[in-house]
């Protein structure tokens, strides 16, 4: 894979990628691909959001309970079935192309601003 062509820095900027703690993960046994639906607590002023993530291959929803992600928050949400997706957790592809999510390696306030 390429990289993708430049970009300006504000268009980075535009961008809102923070980092939040998962305080509810269940299956989501309704979705077309194997999937866990987060709820992601980004405290204030953004509070608590959910999304549903293809990460069953590394993940399980009670080992998500806890740990921080970094995600975006400003993307339009999108009804996946009948659940609204709020937020895009992100995440790299490991040698098969299984998702490893993306987190601080140490604690940091939720709610904090990638830059």
């Amino acid at each position: 894979m390429s990289a993708a062509p430049p970009i300006a820095f504000d268009q980075f900027q535009a961008v809102d990628i923070r980092v939040g703690t998962v305080v509810r993960a269940e299956p989501f046994p309704e979705a077309r691909k194997p999937a866990i639906k987060l709820w992601v607590d980004f405290g204030e002023p953004l509070g608590t959001r959910k999304t549903s993530a293809q990460i069953t291959c590394h993940y399980a929803p009670d080992t998500l309970v806890g740990r921080q992600v970094a995600a975006v928050v400003n993307f339009p949400p999108k009804q996946i079935g009948k659940f609204l997706s709020q937020i895009l957790v992100l995440g790299f592809p490991d040698a098969d192309g299984e998702v490893v999510l993306v987190h601080p390696d140490q604690p940091v306030p939720d709610g904090g601003r990638l830059f």
